[in-house]
């Protein structure tokens, strides 16, 4: 869907499932969509739709058992000296593996979304922040390693960083944790960022300065950011493209600009519609109408149709949209634009 000589992550019919006592979750449905070097990709969509699973396989992550990648690839494409390109499938690595391990941290790295959870409680900032400069440069004395990490709170904008460095994740106010997470995760200079919801847990004062730094920091280092996120005016502040994601599937994909203006996917619709605005009626909200089906649900067409208002009985439930380009780079999964409908 985009310049294959720009691509940094080439993700390709994922399919994800979760094997539970319960029944089996088909958390990924054959999600596919790629992220440019340097480029800023959001993806946004509810509760459940798989944006965080998808960023545990890029990472290698997804917790097994009770997980597992049942199908489809997630290539890296990690320029090296001169021209060169290899060209790794996390899907085949061993979680564990020496490989995979040295790409987190120093080639894909992740913003959690509560770092208070993600950072060790009884060592200091700085000793889990150089332990990853170390972890991935051996030859880096410790010395080395406290600069570096000293240098890397500056830049995030940690006040007196040569005295914070020896504080603890309690010590810190929730900004200045999520400040330092975004230390640790750019202190070996990845290709890729992946934020995962990094402002939920902030005020909008915080979260505003926490974006304004992602884009600096990006500006200034040239990684690619993948941004998840439910909310629809914070990806449009940040991304360069956009998907939605819906149970396991990605039902709509475009530039920023192209999805904001012209959404055409039923569900972007409803997403859009349930966003509060100034001069409308804020003592009513416009949800989207019926709740997410079951988990361990299998929808054998659209998964949307339960809820979605331009349904097409006999269509839509019976077999599953493909996605087709609309538009010049605007791609939507319905059947109210295909020619089979």
């Amino acid at each position: 869907m985009e310049n294959a000589n720009n691509v940094l992550v080439d993700i390709q019919d994922l399919k994800v499932q979760f094997f539970l006592h319960e029944g089996t979750v088909h958390a990924l449905e054959g999600v596919s969509f790629q992220i440019q070097q340097g480029k800023t990709l959001g993806v946004i969509g509810e509760s459940g739709s798989g944006k965080s699973v998808t960023a545990q396989a890029i990472m290698g992550i997804i917790p097994s058992p009770p997980g597992k990648v049942v199908d489809g690839r997630v290539l890296l494409n990690l320029p090296e000296n001169g021209a060169s390109v290899r060209v790794v499938n996390v899907t085949e690595l061993p979680p564990s593996g020496s490989e995979i391990r040295s790409i987190r941290g120093k080639e894909v790295s992740m913003i959690f979304q509560e770092p208070m959870t993600s950072f060790s409680p009884v060592h200091t900032l700085g000793n889990q922040i150089m332990e990853a400069v170390r972890i991935h440069y051996p030859e880096v004395s410790k010395r080395e390693a406290r600069e570096r990490a000293i240098e890397m709170m500056r830049r995030v904008g940690i006040p007196r960083p040569e005295e914070r460095i020896d504080a603890y994740p309690f010590q810190f106010s929730g900004g200045m944790r999520q400040r330092a997470m975004i230390a640790m995760s750019l202190v070996c200079n990845p290709r890729l960022v992946i934020a995962d919801e990094p402002t939920t847990a902030l005020d909008v004062t915080i979260e505003a300065q926490i974006l304004e730094l992602l884009k600096d920091l990006q500006a200034e280092f040239g990684m690619s950011i993948m941004y998840i996120s439910h909310d629809l005016t914070v990806v449009g502040g940040v991304a360069d493209d956009v998907v939605v994601m819906y149970l396991g599937l990605v039902m709509e994909q475009a530039s920023t600009n192209e999805l904001f203006d012209n959404p055409l996917h039923p569900y972007t619709e409803a997403l859009w519609r349930s966003i509060p605005t100034i001069d409308g009626d804020l003592d009513r909200l416009t949800p989207i109408r019926g709740a997410l089906p079951s988990p361990f649900a299998v929808h054998q067409g659209c998964p949307f149709f339960s809820r979605c208002e331009k349904r097409i009985p006999g269509v839509c439930d019976v077999s599953r949209p493909p996605m087709v380009e609309v538009r010049p780079q605007h791609w939507v999964r319905c059947f109210l634009y295909t020619e089979s409908k």
